[in-house]
This record gives structure tokens, C-alpha cells and sequence, in this order.
């Protein structure tokens, strides 16, 4: 035990070091140049892509079967996208922000502007699902902000997290940004480590900790979380596009993406048609799936046993189970931990997959009668990261967006908001604290520096804020005191 507690700290003095050491630089190089930023943001897509096909055998070596197809998609084209997209944009971004005055400051020739100042060194702890992608993507907001990173990918990628470290190592002096590796106690120092910010991406329990821990040093933090992402499928939807969606969008990295339908609401009597259009959109899309390269695994056998326990659960206490297993497939034979799609129909709030974030294949189906009890049912819970509403009823639409607080909503689609890089990502609540990805990001990582410059006339003077206070004085108090 001695030998292991001596590794431990020997290990959390050299990340104490490091950021030191990265804090130095920073401190050395200001300001620093929309030149030295594009660099950075270049030498980060040309690793990306140089290590590509390194990245897609590392994420299929890890979940125990990957689709390369959705690896390039997710993973390598998803955080290339946000990294040319700050490239192109930095420059406008970090143009300082003329500010208006309060009367008559601007006409006697004060001045006022907002400047964005990188805060220094940003803490990145990423997590197994997009490990890449979810790395890639802050950074590209954080080197557009001018700041460094040390970064603490997910122990549960290990190959994946291994060869990042190698790849950024590759491309950046660690001073610059810097790989963290190991277990769950080097996560747990990494979070209380005095960051100039820290942005976490997981599990809402854990974030929980991360806040704790970086509350400590009084660190600014983003947390990326999760929770219950509710999909409503409105009377006035077309089924059939709506299913084929939302089988997609709950089907793609087999369920285990944090924006997920967690949840489906549907109207009563169209239950058994939303169900028969999961069965035909799964079928078209995966119509094999234990020998199917583009369908991919769950990512470990303890989160398989997970999900088991919670279908387990929902039928000990009365909800319905289908499986959608279009080649009628022995999912029980098998080296991998894949999972076909499960509905659970009749489910009641006290059973586990209606109480924690699923994470995986399984799809509960709720029947509503009017919207406004659809509604009340999604506030009756935290606020989620996500919002899906299939439908043409543009009145109905306007009720869900006014009536329901999430972090983004998408309309006749789900997942798709995140993928614009121009809109703020992040929860609200449970589901999340702050926001990132395009001017947002950059903001997210940069201090806002209020800037004010005073005339040479007497201000205070002539305003009679300035002892001894006399008449000036209470002219002023009065103008400004009326109702």
C-alpha cells in the first residue's frame, strides 16, 4: 500500500509541476497572437488527421467492436469541424467590443471597450464515449482563446487515451498542452488542481465531485453532463420519419451518447405504429447486428450487466419488453458486448431505466394524452440536456419550446443542434453549467477585460462627486434618483 500511495503522490507533484510549469509560459508568452493561436489550431487538425486511422482501431480496440464508418464521423470529423472552424473565425473573435456609456461620459470623451483575455491554463478531463471528438472539440476553443491545456482522458479508453497522449506529445511542447493518464485517483487530483478553468464532460454524479474538488481553489468550471433527453412525437408527426430518426439517433454508437432520446413520448393511440416504425427504420438501417461492422458495442460487460438490470427491472414490475432483433440473433453467443434495441412499453417511475440516464439501446415509450401532460410529465423531472419534438403543428411546437427548459432542442430530428457549430452546447441544472463550441467557446475561455478610459476634463468634478459635495452634488443625486 506504501508503494502505491508513493506512486500517487509522486504522480500528482509532477501534474502540480506541469501546470506550474504551463502557467510560467503563459505568463512569459502575453499576449498572445492570433498568429501563435492559428498555429496551435493548425498543428491540432494536421495531428487529427495524421493519426486517424490510428484513432478509429484504437476506439474499435476499446468498445470491443466499433464502426470505423462512425468513428471517422464522430470522433475525427466531428472535432475537426470545430477546430477549422475556430481557425477561420479567431481573428474576428478576438476583436475587442466597443461598449455605450451612461449620458454624458461618451460626449465628454470617455471611453469604454471589452477585451478578450486568455485565462491562462484549462483543465480538459474527457470521457470513453467520443473520447477524441470530446477532447478536440473544447480545444478548439481553447487554443482559439489563448490559453493552454492539460487534458485527463478516460481510463476506460485506454488505447485510445494512450495514443492521444503520444500524438499531442507529437505536435505540442507539454508546456502547450499536455496528456494526464491513469486511473480514477489521478482524475480525482486532476479535478482539484488549480486550472485557470476547468470544462468536464460526463456523468452528472461525477460532476458532481469535479465541482466540489475544483471549488477548492475557487475554479471556474463548464460541466458537460447528461440526463433523460425526452423525445416527443406530436400527433401531427410523420411517423415513419420520425421513427427512422429517432432509431438513428438512439442506435448510433449503440445508445451511448449523451444527447440520446432517453425517453419516447407518445401519443396513446399511435403507440403501436411508433413502435412498428422502430422495428422497419432498425431493420433498414442494421438488419444484422452481432457479425454488422456499422453497428457498434457497448463499451464494457459491466455496462452490459447495467443495462441488463434495468430490462430486468422494468419487466419484474410490470412493463412490456421488445426486442428488436431483426435476424432474430443469439445476442447471448457472443465476444463482444453488443446490444439490440429494446423497448419498454408501461413503464412507471419507480423502475431504474425511468430513473437514470440509460446510455445504451434501450428505448421506455410513454403514452400522453394532450400535449400539456407531456409537458408537465418532462418538468416534472431535472432539466435535460437535449429536447426532441417530431411534428408540423406549429402552435404545439411553440408550447414545447415555451413550456420546457433543456440545454438545446432539436426540432424533427434529435442530437442534430449539437452539431452546429455556431450554437451554444451545454445543459442547464443536472444536465449541465455553462456552454462551448464557436464564438460562445471562445468566450466560454477567455476572460471578458472591461477596459475604461477617462477624458482629461474633471468628471467627477463637474458631476459633484467629489468632496466637499455641495450643490453639484445634490443636482446630481436628484436627476438621477427619480422613479
Amino acid at each position: 500500500m506504501n508503494v502505491i500511495a508513493d506512486t500517487l503522490a509522486r504522480d500528482i507533484a509532477a501534474m502540480e509541476e506541469l501546470l506550474r510549469r504551463q502557467k510560467a509560459a503563459f505568463l512569459a508568452e502575453l499576449p498572445v497572437s492570433a498568429q501563435v493561436r492559428k498555429d496551435r489550431l493548425r498543428r491540432a487538425i494536421d495531428l487529427v488527421l495524421r493519426h486517424k486511422e490510428g484513432f478509429v482501431k484504437a476506439l474499435s480496440d476499446d468498445f470491443g467492436h466499433r464502426s470505423a464508418q462512425q468513428s471517422l464521423m464522430t470522433d475525427i470529423m466531428a472535432s475537426l469541424k470545430p477546430l477549422k472552424h475556430a481557425l477561420a473565425h479567431v481573428e474576428r473573435w478576438m476583436k475587442p467590443e466597443r461598449r455605450r456609456l451612461d449620458f454624458p461620459l461618451g460626449l465628454l470623451g470617455a471611453r469604454a471597450h471589452v477585451e478578450w483575455v486568455p485565462k491562462g491554463v484549462v483543465g480538459v478531463i474527457s470521457p470513453w464515449n467520443f473520447p477524441v471528438n470530446l477532447t478536440f472539440a473544447p480545444l478548439a476553443n481553447i487554443l482559439a482563446a489563448g490559453n493552454r491545456a492539460m487534458v485527463k482522458p478516460s481510463e476506460f479508453t485506454p488505447a485510445t487515451s494512450d495514443l492521444m497522449k503520444t500524438a499531442i506529445a507529437e505536435a505540442f511542447d507539454e508546456t502547450e498542452i499536455a496528456v494526464i493518464t491513469g486511473g480514477p485517483e489521478i482524475g480525482k487530483a486532476f479535478s482539484g488542481l488549480a486550472f485557470d478553468h476547468l470544462i468536464f464532460t460526463g456523468a452528472t454524479s461525477v460532476g458532481r465531485h469535479v465541482m466540489a474538488a475544483a471549488a477548492r481553489n475557487l475554479v471556474p468550471v463548464t460541466l458537460e453532463l447528461g440526463g433523460k433527453s425526452p423525445t416527443i412525437v406530436s400527433r401531427s408527426a410523420d411517423i415513419a420519419q420520425a421513427t427512422q430518426r429517432i432509431a438513428m439517433g438512439k442506435l448510433m454508437n449503440a445508445g451511448q451518447i449523451c444527447l440520446a432520446p432517453d425517453w419516447l413520448l407518445v401519443p396513446a393511440e399511435k403507440e403501436a405504429e411508433v413502435v412498428d416504425g422502430l422495428k422497419v427504420a432498425t431493420a433498414a438501417m442494421y438488419p444484422t447486428m452481432l457479425a454488422n461492422p456499422d453497428y457498434t458495442s457497448v463499451i464494457s460487460k459491466r455496462h452490459r450487466d447495467r443495462l441488463d438490470a434495468h430490462v430486468a427491472d422494468a419487466r419484474d414490475k410490470g412493463a412490456r419488453i421488445i426486442e428488436v432483433n431483426p435476424a432474430n440473433e443469439d445476442f447471448s453467443k457472443q465476444n463482444t458486448n453488443k446490444m439490440p434495441l429494446t423497448l419498454l412499453l408501461d413503464v412507471t417511475d419507480d423502475m431504474t431505466v425511468m430513473q437514470e440516464e440509460i446510455f445504451g439501446p434501450l428505448l421506455p415509450i410513454v403514452r400522453y394524452e394532450t400535449i400539456d401532460e407531456a409537458i408537465e410529465r418532462i418538468n416534472g423531472r431535472d432539466r435535460p440536456l437535449g429536447l426532441y419534438w417530431f411534428g408540423t403543428d406549429q402552435a404545439e411546437e411553440r408550447r414545447v419550446l415555451d413550456r420546457t427548459i433543456s440545454g438545446g432542442v432539436t426540432v424533427n430530428d434529435v442530437i442534430f443542434h449539437v452539431a452546429a457549430e455556431d450554437l451554444p452546447f451545454g445543459g442547464i441544472g443536472p444536465s449541465g453549467m455553462g456552454n462551448y463550441h464557436g464564438f460562445d467557446g471562445f468566450k466560454t475561455f477567455s476572460h471578458a477585460k472591461s477596459v475604461y478610459h477617462q477624458p482629461k476634463l474633471d468628471v467627477a468634478g463637474l458631476a459633484g462627486f467629489r468632496p466637499p459635495y455641495g450643490e453639484k452634488t445634490d443636482k446630481a443625486l436628484a436627476r438621477e434618483l427619480k422613479p
